[in-house]
């Protein structure tokens, strides 16, 4: 019997309707290699291997999960990777990626990052996460909720919530609801600046998202002759979309206005 732990965030999903539901909003097309993130004890695993077979990879961190998972699915055990998703190299699975799971919730800030570092190779993610994290994830501009990974998540992904799911669906029962979120690759191959200048320019707004970005970017605005152009930065992070960001950068990385 696997035991969840708590060092790890295991809440075990019970509910088979709710795993099957899941796993249908996968949308596996010929060539898509399928990566289920923490399979535990391999609810959604039954309705993946039917769907996926061969083309399906389990990431289990948990020893005693690994143990049973390979005792339940013998006919799998090459596909079952013991080790930390984190520490993944997901180029390592080519491209046309799908990622699946019921994200451990004290670590899916974490994986949502990882994956955006291998964003030309996965298409879609379909998982289960606190229902606050879905939510900030999925907002957008002029809501209190958007912030630094709705954007950047935003700029490479169409995303929706799909549906919630209660604390009675798991054991043992977390203290929060749970929702699950999908998102879909965009058609975006580039934003037309460096992505890390982009990415710091957004976490410098958002880490003072209750001034205007003249004042939080101050340190990227050398020379400040912003009072006859406007690009946003008389305007707070949180009311500034995708676009509005990708102008932002292009124009403070190319000197427009410095």
């Amino acid at each position: 019997m696997v035991k969840p732990k708590k060092h790890l965030g295991q809440h075990f999903l019970t509910d088979t309707s709710i795993a099957e539901r899941i796993t249908n909003l996968l949308d596996i097309q010929t060539g898509n290699t399928i990566i289920e993130v923490g399979p535990g004890k391999g609810i959604l695993s039954d309705f993946l291997i039917k769907k996926a077979g061969e083309k399906l990879k389990l990431i289990e961190i948990d020893q005693e999960s690994v143990e049973y998972l390979r005792e339940k699915y013998p006919e799998i055990k090459e596909q079952l990777i013991e080790g930390d998703f984190l520490k993944q190299d997901l180029n390592q699975f080519g491209d046309h990626l799908l990622i699946i799971g019921n994200f451990p919730y004290n670590i899916s800030s974490q994986i949502f990052f990882k994956i955006l570092e291998s964003k030309n190779n996965v298409d879609e993610v379909v998982c289960m996460i606190q229902k606050e994290v879905a939510q900030r994830i999925a907002s957008g501009p002029g809501n209190k909720q958007y912030g630094i990974l709705s954007v950047l998540l935003q700029t490479w992904y169409d995303i929706k919530l799909e549906f919630n799911v209660k604390p009675g669906s798991f054991f043992p029962p977390p203290a929060v609801n749970s929702s699950v979120i999908r998102l879909k690759r965009n058609a975006r191959k580039d934003i037309d600046c460096d992505e890390k200048f982009y990415k710091s320019i957004i976490k410098m707004s958002f880490n003072q998202r209750r001034k205007v970005l003249s004042n939080s970017l101050k340190s990227v605005l050398v020379n400040s002759k912003m009072e006859s152009v406007d690009k946003g930065l008389r305007r707070r992070p949180e009311e500034l979309s995708v676009e509005d960001f990708l102008v932002l950068c292009n124009a403070l990385e190319g000197g427009e206005l410095i």
